[in-house]
């Protein structure tokens, strides 16, 4: 449900606050997802920050993937968007999936460990790091990406 209302709501986040913004905003949201699956659990009132991680799910992946589609579709001469496209699949879903993925697993190797068939440790360090691995990408992204008017 979160993915579908927010992509619908990016035709207006796009028009009124452009490319940069909605992928900032996109990127916080995962600092946000990741800062809520740190402090929420399945006991209690914690459990409000789980679903709460879940409604910003929306807002992250569909600001990033459909925004960043959207950037490339529209800059892109026809005769190479196909390419654009691919590529832009392939850097964030292909490679920057698998890397992430192969340095998210270093973490979680450092700090947990498996428990009568149960991976225990510290999981809320985990994710706060990888919190404040979306911020650092966020805030390089944000003074880094100079998109060109028009």
């Amino acid at each position: 449900v979160s993915e579908t209302l927010f992509i619908l709501a990016i035709p207006f986040f796009m028009s009124r606050y452009g490319i940069k913004r909605v992928m900032i905003i996109s990127f916080m949201a995962w600092v946000l997802r990741f800062g809520f699956f740190a402090i929420g659990g399945p006991e209690g009132f914690p459990v409000v920050f789980l679903v709460l991680s879940m409604i910003v799910y929306g807002m992250a992946f569909d600001f990033f993937n459909v925004s960043g589609g959207l950037f490339v579709d529209q800059k892109c001469e026809p005769k190479v968007r196909a390419s654009a496209q691919g590529l832009f699949m392939l850097m964030t879903n292909g490679l920057g999936a698998s890397i992430g993925t192969i340095l998210a697993g270093q973490v979680i190797n450092h700090y947990c460990h498996w428990e009568n068939g149960y991976l225990m440790g510290d999981w809320q360090t985990c994710w706060f790091i990888f919190a404040g691995y979306a911020l650092v990408v966020g805030v390089a992204f944000a003074v880094l990406f100079r998109p060109k008017k028009g």
